[in-house]
């Protein structure tokens, strides 16, 4: 009879928390559409995405996001060259060429790396990382594009090791010992049947990082420049939907449209976050299918 009523209250437990988490994930829309939405009534949505002057403390403000989304997408984008290979190419150390002994050592020291604070990668871009930068390639300044996104993509690597190495580690053991039969190299086993097995929870694990990439604040308050404009190279300081509502967001009256415009841009980077999940998870599954 207790075992009755202990399973009972597990199933209970589980589904409350399970419906505690989606009544929270559509407060959050809720509250970003309410708060968002009414700055369309007075700007029109072409002029906010596609306009490139963001100007919201005007006497005649401009709400134009697109230098924004410019400056986010491109250390991101920056963030994922640096950090999938480094990422892939740790998982796949410790996974398949790294002994026991090793492994217990190196996939630690990679993990740590995910507890420490974004406060404390953006202190070690700004103080250490950017000077460097800026001495060494004779810049104006080393807050840009190519500072950021060197600390993003470390930032993303143990997010990407991790998940890589157990989908790589969850790939049967006959597949490595089939295809080393037939006379496949090591190299040839992992690149060929061992990474193609495990393709799905790679693909998981880089829109993992690029959903961290994206996300981040802190890293790219300190260290992007937060020049808001195009960027001319990959040395050019940039202004990323995160930081300005960061930077932004103490400064404004609640119910303004400065206030609504910040809300706007986190509806942006909610719809960026959700369709590129949507799109991939799309990609994995009609692949499945074939």
């Amino acid at each position: 009879m207790n075992k009755k009523y202990s399973e009972k209250a597990f199933q209970v437990l589980t589904y409350s928390t399970s419906l505690f988490t989606i009544i929270a994930l559509l407060a959050i829309i809720y509250s970003l559409f309410k708060e968002g939405l009414p700055l369309f009534n007075k700007v029109p949505i072409i002029d906010f995405l596609f306009g490139c002057n963001w100007y919201p403390t005007n006497v005649e403000p401009e709400f134009g996001a697109w230098t924004l989304i410019v400056g986010s997408l491109s250390v991101t984008i920056g963030a994922l060259l640096i950090g999938i290979p480094l990422g892939l190419g740790s998982a796949i150390f410790i996974s398949e060429v790294a002994g026991n002994c090793l492994k217990e050592i190196v996939k630690p020291i990679i993990e740590l790396l995910a507890g420490i604070p974004s406060v404390v990668y953006g202190l070690f871009g700004m103080s250490f990382l950017a000077p460097q930068i800026r001495n060494w390639l004779n810049l104006d300044t080393g807050l840009n594009i190519f500072s950021a996104s060197v600390i993003l993509g470390i930032m993303i690597v143990p997010i990407v090791a991790s998940m890589s190495e157990d989908a790589l580690s969850s790939v049967p053991k006959s597949l490595r010992e089939a295809a080393l039969a037939l006379g496949s190299t090591k190299m040839e086993c992992i690149f060929l049947v061992i990474i193609p097995a495990a393709k799905r929870g790679i693909l998981g694990s880089i829109m993992l990082g690029v959903g961290r990439a994206i996300g981040e604040t802190m890293v790219v308050l300190m260290v992007a420049g937060g020049s808001a404009q195009i960027p001319q190279g990959v040395f050019s300081s940039v202004r990323p939907l995160t930081s300005t509502i960061a930077a932004e967001m103490g400064e404004t009256v609640i119910g303004s449209l400065h206030y609504q415009s910040l809300y706007a841009l986190a509806i942006l980077l909610f719809l960026i976050t959700f369709f590129s999940n949507l799109i991939t998870e799309f990609f994995i599954l009609k692949r499945e299918r074939k």
